[in-house]
C-alpha cells in the first residue's frame, strides 16, 4: 500500500464555484504558472504518484455553496488517477482544507473523531499552560486536524491522522520587533497544537491501534532560533519516543548531514531559493514491521526523478512543496 502526503499550493485557484477545473491562461496563486500548467502537472505528478491514497494538505475549499469533496473527485476524474474517491473532516474558513483522496477498490476510509480528557475534539477548544509565563492558553485548530479509520482489503485498520499545524513565518511584520513577536506567538501557538495532537498519539496509541501522522507540521528540530525559548520543536513533541520518521530522526542527530527537504522556497532578499523539511509520515511501532519505504519526490535530490524531465518539470509547477510517499506492506 502507497500513502502519500501532499502540500498542493493554493489547489482552490484551481477551481471555479461549481467545483470544476479552470483551465486558462490565467496566473495561478503560484508564481509565474498559469491554473492550466498547474492543473496538468498536478496530473503528471498524481499519475507518477500512483497511490492508493493521497492526504491533500491546502486541498480546495468547503463552503459558500463549494465541496472540497467535489472538487477533489472532478479532479481525480480529469488527471485520470486510481486515488478518486475524497473525505474530510471537519471543514475549515482559510480555504486550505484538509482531505484524502484514495482508491475506493483498494482502501476504504471514514472519517472518525475522537474526544477524551485532556484533548478534545480537534474542532473544539485545547486550554494549556505552556509553562513558560503564567498564562493559559485557549488554542484552536484553524485547519482541524483530519481523524480517520482506513481499513485495507484485508480488513486491516490504520488510524490516520491528517495535519496542518500553525505555520511560524511572521506574516505582516513590519520591523524587526514585529517579527520578533509575531514569531514568538506563532511558535507558541503551533506548539499547542503539537501538545493537543500529541496527547491524541499518546491516546490511541494507548488503544493499541497502528497509527500513522501525516501532513505538513510547519516545523523541524533546529529550524530557528525561537524553539530555545520552548525547548523541543513540534516535530519532537508529536513524535515522542513511538512514532517514527527517518527524515525527522536525521534533523535529531547531533551533526546533521545531508539534510532532507519537502519543500522549496524563493528568498527574495537574497534572490535564491531554500529548502526546508516541512512534511511528514510518522508511523507507530506496530507498522515498523511492514517493511516501510519512505520517499521525498524532490525534483533535484532525487536522482531518477530530476532524469526524468517531465515529471521533474511538473513538480516544480505543481506547488512549492513535494510529495512523501510511505509504501507498507499491506495487501
Amino acid at each position: 500500500m502507497r500513502l502519500t502526503t501532499y502540500n498542493v499550493e493554493w489547489f482552490a485557484t484551481l477551481f471555479d464555484q461549481n467545483d470544476a477545473l479552470i483551465l486558462d491562461s490565467t496566473r495561478s496563486s503560484r508564481f509565474d504558472v498559469t491554473r492550466a500548467e498547474q492543473a496538468t502537472a498536478l496530473a503528471t505528478v498524481f499519475q507518477a504518484l500512483d497511490s492508493d491514497a493521497v492526504l491533500v494538505v491546502e486541498a480546495p475549499d468547503t463552503g459558500r455553496g463549494q465541496s472540497t469533496i467535489r472538487a477533489l473527485e472532478h479532479f481525480a476524474n480529469w488527471a485520470d488517477v486510481r486515488a478518486r474517491r475524497a473525505v474530510i473532516g471537519f471543514a475549515n474558513d482559510t480555504q486550505q482544507e484538509i482531505a484524502l483522496l484514495y482508491d475506493p477498490d483498494v482502501l476504504h476510509a471514514r472519517h472518525v473523531p475522537h474526544s477524551h480528557p485532556g484533548a478534545p475534539q480537534f474542532d473544539g477548544v485545547f486550554e494549556l499552560d505552556l509553562d513558560v509565563d503564567e498564562l493559559v492558553d485557549q488554542v484552536r485548530f484553524s485547519k482541524p486536524p483530519l481523524e480517520l479509520e482506513v481499513t485495507a482489503g484485508n480488513g486491516r485498520k490504520l488510524n490516520v491522522i491528517g495535519a496542518h499545524l500553525k505555520s511560524k513565518a511572521p506574516h505582516g511584520a513590519r520591523t524587526d520587533e514585529d517579527v520578533m513577536r509575531i514569531s514568538i506567538a506563532n511558535r507558541r501557538k503551533q506548539l499547542a497544537q503539537a501538545i493537543w495532537l500529541r496527547r491524541r498519539v499518546a491516546w490511541l496509541l494507548e488503544q493499541g491501534h497502528d497509527l500513522l501522522v501525516m501532513g505538513d507540521l510547519n516545523d523541524g528540530p533546529g529550524l530557528d532560533e525561537y524553539e530555545a525559548l520552548f525547548g523541543r520543536s513540534s516535530v519532537e513533541i508529536i513524535m515522542g519516543d513511538e512514532l517514527f520518521d527517518p527524515h525527522a530522526q536525521i534533523l535529531c542527530q547531533p551533526r546533521p548531514s545531508g539534510l532532507p527537504a519537502t519543500a522549496r522556497f524563493f528568498d527574495r532578499d537574497h534572490n535564491r531559493f531554500f529548502g526546508a523539511l516541512l512534511d511528514y509520515a510518522m508511523i507507530s511501532p506496530g507498522l515498523r514491521g511492514l517493511n516501510p519505504e519512505w520517499r521525498i519526490w524532490h525534483p533535484f535530490d532525487d536522482a531518477e526523478i530530476y532524469a526524468d524531465v517531465a515529471l521533474r518539470t511538473a513538480l516544480l509547477q505543481a506547488s512549492d512543496h513535494f510529495p512523501v510517499t510511505l509504501d507498507l506492506e499491506i495487501n
